[in-house]
């Protein structure tokens, strides 16, 4: 007798019944389910699984396209392991780091080569068109993690037998395609000839992985310019390789041999000196008529704390900062814009008085007293406390918020008068050559933290505003980023083992039957293989303070 088993499809509201044993795949070819994009993966019990899942009790599925960002990963993922694969056959002395995302891409390098020219490009492209059509499959073999290690070193592949190594499981999973293996923390597509759309292009010294776009992915991204950004990638990776941080694995190794205290004293100057060195920057401009500094940066990007140890540098440079807040130049709630949903956006630059705004600077740059407002979040009012500000001949004003670098914000205040700063946590270090760390990962982590301790929010709450905060950076600040004289990186060479401890507990309160789950889920894998660090070594000054508590500024 055929065993069959109950499968709730949460994309139909309807409850199947199916052999026991039948992949994702097969469930959703009987489904004859329409979506406008590929279907790359499936939520399980809300924990996203490979499409070749095979179903052995009763679950709830609900399948996801590209346009879903946990479909989207499955998708990249696995054109990463063609990639991999091709520059594996192409170049055989020649590896291939996919560093991070710049662009609306994914920038490599090919190491072990001194140049990457467009015949080599080609040929890489060509590769992994050929294995896109031979649709070749993905397959998961699990086995004993000291076997997968000795796989992967026969390879030549030490990054990743190292993350495993440190990482202590019994198991572990690795993929096999055509007599290639590699290592991915997720879920990839089926077969290869899913990876329908990408492309491959010489960019700043390496390669360039661009992808769907997210937003309609049946085109590519655009492809935007970002020389500034990838610039700080370089110059902290540069960093990385001389004191041999490369990947996690690298990082665990440190820590297992007593090496964590010098790691973060190294973070933590390194820090230092790009603040130091901004400063310096603000007061040779100070000297040529720069009265006004902008900090922007999207969300948990450490701008407050960037924003204090800057104002100290400042002093140290003989130049006294005086701040407003952005934030006291909201328009009154009945004039708050809406979004699309009807709900008050108040990521919008419109949610702000820019005239008032302008005005306020102008009077401050001819040197008259102003009546500073302050807005009630309560009443949703701005009002007026009797605070006034005058700026002095050794004043700077330093301003804080999202829109910072928009030009529209400080549209009437002349370019020489400013100074424009970018602070975002742009995360270098990465799971091993294949695998980076996303810095929105590295952000919504901290915000969690940060959220759960000092705002009272949970881990759900916060995972479930993350896409409406993500799409107001994306309106709001990330194409502006590039505007900025100076790019600060925020993120901690050792941030996600320290934080691993605080954010661990709080993201296990997510029930199993949220939808946010799968999310929560997702980020506790991730954080696994970080071995624990403890925070005692770090200074009261450090921005992780911001998100971890101990801090010896007031926010």
């Amino acid at each position: 007798m055929i065993e069959k088993v109950n499968i709730y499809c949460k994309n139909t509201g309807q409850a199947y019944l199916f052999e026991k044993g039948t992949s994702l795949k097969e469930i959703y070819s009987s489904l004859n389910l329409k979506f406008p994009y590929l279907v790359a993966s499936a939520k399980v019990n809300n924990k996203t699984e490979s499409l070749n899942y095979r179903i052995y009790g009763p679950k709830t599925v609900e399948f996801v396209d590209i346009s879903d960002s946990s479909g989207m990963r499955t998708y990249v993922r696995s054109l990463c392991f063609v990639l991999a694969k091709s520059v594996y056959e192409i170049l055989p002395k020649v590896q291939i780091n996919i560093e991070h995302p710049i662009s609306k891409g994914y920038y490599c390098v090919l190491v072990g080569k001194e140049s990457v020219d467009q015949d080599t490009v080609d040929r890489i492209k060509a590769r992994m068109l050929e294995i896109i059509g031979c649709d070749y499959p993905f397959e998961a073999v699990e086995a004993r993690t000291e076997e997968v290690v000795s796989i992967f070193r026969s390879y030549g592949f030490e990054d990743k037998a190292l993350l495993l190594e440190t990482q202590h499981d019994v198991y572990s999973k690795y993929y096999h395609m055509d007599g290639y293996v590699d290592y991915f923390y997720g879920s990839l597509v089926p077969s290869s000839g899913y990876l329908t759309l990408f492309d491959l292009q010489k960019y700043n010294g390496g390669l360039l992985l661009r992808i769907p776009n997210r937003e309609k992915p049946v085109d590519l991204e655009p492809l935007i310019k970002q020389d500034k950004m990838l610039l700080v990638y370089k110059e902290q990776l540069k960093l990385l390789n001389i004191i041999g941080l490369d990947n996690v694995g690298d990082l665990n190794k440190a820590n297992r041999e007593g090496y964590m205290s010098a790691v973060i004293n190294i973070s933590e100057a390194y820090q230092e000196k790009i603040i130091a060195k901004t400063a310096e920057q603000i007061a040779e401009r100070f000297n040529e008529g720069v009265r006004i500094v902008l900090i922007s940066g999207p969300s948990s990007s450490g701008k407050t704390t960037f924003r204090k140890r800057l104002e100290l540098q400042l002093y140290v440079n003989c130049i006294k900062p005086v701040g407003i807040s952005l934030d006291d130049y909201i328009v009154d709630r009945e004039h708050t814009p809406l979004d699309e949903k009807g709900n008050y956006d108040f990521e919008s630059l419109y949610a702000i008085n820019t005239q008032q705004f302008n005005d306020d600077l102008n009077a401050l740059l001819r040197g008259e007293t102003v009546s500073v407002p302050t807005f009630n979040f309560a009443t949703g009012k701005q009002e007026f406390k009797g605070n006034s500000l005058k700026m002095e001949s050794d004043n700077v004003l330093v301003i804080e918020g999202i829109h910072g670098l928009n030009p529209m914000l400080t549209s009437h205040i002349p370019d020489e008068k400013k100074f424009l700063i970018y602070v975002s946590a742009l995360t270098s270090i990465s799971l091993d050559n294949h695998n980076w760390i996303s810095t929105t990962d590295n952000r919504l982590i901290r915000r969690i933290v940060r959220d759960y301790s000092y705002r009272g929010y949970s881990a759900i709450d916060t995972i479930s505003r993350w896409p409406s905060v993500r799409a107001g950076e994306e309106t709001w600040i990330f194409p502006y980023q590039e505007n900025a004289d100076v790019m600060f990186n925020s993120a901690m060479l050792y941030e996600l083992a320290a934080l691993r401890r605080y954010a661990e507990p709080i993201l296990l309160q997510v029930p199993k039957d949220a939808p946010e789950y799968a999310e929560a889920y997702r980020l506790l894998r991730f954080l696994s293989y970080f071995n624990y660090i403890s925070d005692k070594e770090l200074p009261p000054t450090s921005l992780l303070r911001e998100f971890m508590g101990g801090s010896s500024f007031k926010y």
